[in-house]
């Protein structure tokens, strides 16, 4: 007997069976969710750092212009820029010059363009040797200038008192500073070449040593306490350790008492600052002008509630902004705040904890205590 339609029977049955299975098993298994629409892609606009901004030439812009002894990198940019402390932007690298950042009288500046880019290329002609231009530091104390130094910055003589002194210095500061006891044969004060003796004195942290005494007080609009300026006196040199110690005054401005504080020598200071505006959106007050004057204005200091703790640099610029003034609106009589208004440019050179001095770059008006400062 043939078995044949046997086997094809139970191959069909078998078939049967499986999709039978196959049916229940789909039954049984919850039916998938239908995907999610993809998550929309972030604009690449979002996720990348804003772009600078714009350099703006002059529309009188000169296509070139020679280096003369007197000049500051800021005037030399605002004859090319509308907006002076983009300068780091214009300079062109050539490899003729180590540093184009450091320009010399007699250098020859050119404009051209780069791919539609205003950039100034810096001519020295056969000034190949940069050890003819060394980078010089400025002394506390006045000296003579070299032809050879490169051109500064900002005016220097404006601001080199500032650099070292005076300081702004805390209360904890002050409180830990050594301080005069007594000075040589009981003098009330003394001068040149006179002995003080102080204590707290710790010659591993310096044997040269500026005796201030605080001054002024800065403090914000709330009334906080920002700093103490401080007024120097004299310089003095440790003779012997001790408590008290034994100090020699070396040079002085104003007599020395009892009480005055000393604090190390600051050597620190720079004479080729790199303008740049802030990092973030900062907003402060000028808490003080320099001088015995209410009002400043081109090339005078003011002090400005801003310091490390807000970011602040030398070479920080800030704009100066007034409040506008209130006026009654005679057709509905309310009152009305005008909006602020551009006062000047400030150029951040010495920075403390809480407040940072600053040179005004230049001014449309009167620039006065408790105006705003805001990025430029």
């Amino acid at each position: 007997m043939d078995n044949k339609p046997h086997s094809i029977i139970h191959l069909i049955s078998g078939s049967i069976a499986v999709l039978a299975l196959a049916a229940l098993s789909a039954c049984s298994t919850p039916p998938e969710k239908p995907e999610s629409p993809p998550e929309p892609k972030q604009e690449q606009a979002l996720i990348t750092e804003p772009e600078p901004a714009p350099v703006v030439l002059r529309p009188d812009y000169p296509e070139r212009y020679v280096v003369v002894k007197g000049d500051t990198l800021w005037d030399i940019s605002a004859r090319f820029l509308r907006d002076p402390w983009y300068w780091p932007e214009l300079w062109q690298n050539n490899p003729q010059v180590a540093n184009p950042h450091l320009i010399y009288p007699g250098d020859v500046l050119t404009m051209y363009f780069i791919d539609g880019k205003p950039v100034l290329h810096v001519d020295r002609g056969d000034a190949t040797d940069s050890s003819k231009y060394p980078v010089v530091g400025l002394s506390p104390r006045i000296r003579e200038e070299s032809l050879d130094e490169a051109i500064p910055t900002i005016p220097l003589d404006a601001i080199a008192q500032f650099l070292t002194r005076p300081r702004v210095v805390t209360k904890e500061e002050l409180d830990a500073a050594p301080y005069i006891v007594a000075t040589s044969d009981e003098h009330l004060l003394a001068t040149i070449g006179a002995n003080v003796y102080a204590r707290k004195v710790d010659p591993s942290v310096a044997t040269e040593y500026a005796i201030i005494r605080p001054d002024r007080t800065f403090a914000n609009k709330a009334g906080e306490v920002l700093g103490y300026e401080t007024i120097y006196l004299a310089d003095a040199t440790l003779l012997k350790d001790g408590d008290p110690a034994t100090l020699r005054i070396t040079d002085s401005t104003q007599e020395v008492f009892q009480g005055n504080r000393l604090f190390p020598i600051d050597e620190r200071f720079m004479q080729n600052f790199q303008p740049h505006a802030p990092e973030d959106d900062i907003s402060g007050d000028i808490v003080a002008v320099v001088g015995s004057v209410s009002r400043v204005g081109q090339f005078q200091m003011v002090v400005v509630d801003l310091g490390r703790q807000e970011g602040m640099k030398p070479g920080t610029v800030l704009a100066i902004n007034q409040s506008g003034g209130t006026v009654r609106d005679v057709m509905t009589g309310e009152l009305v705040t005008l909006p602020d208004e551009r006062a000047g440019v400030a150029m951040v050179f010495r920075v403390f904890d809480r407040v940072s001095y600053a040179l005004v770059m230049n001014a449309t008006r009167s620039i006065r205590q408790w105006d705003k400062v805001a990025n430029p």
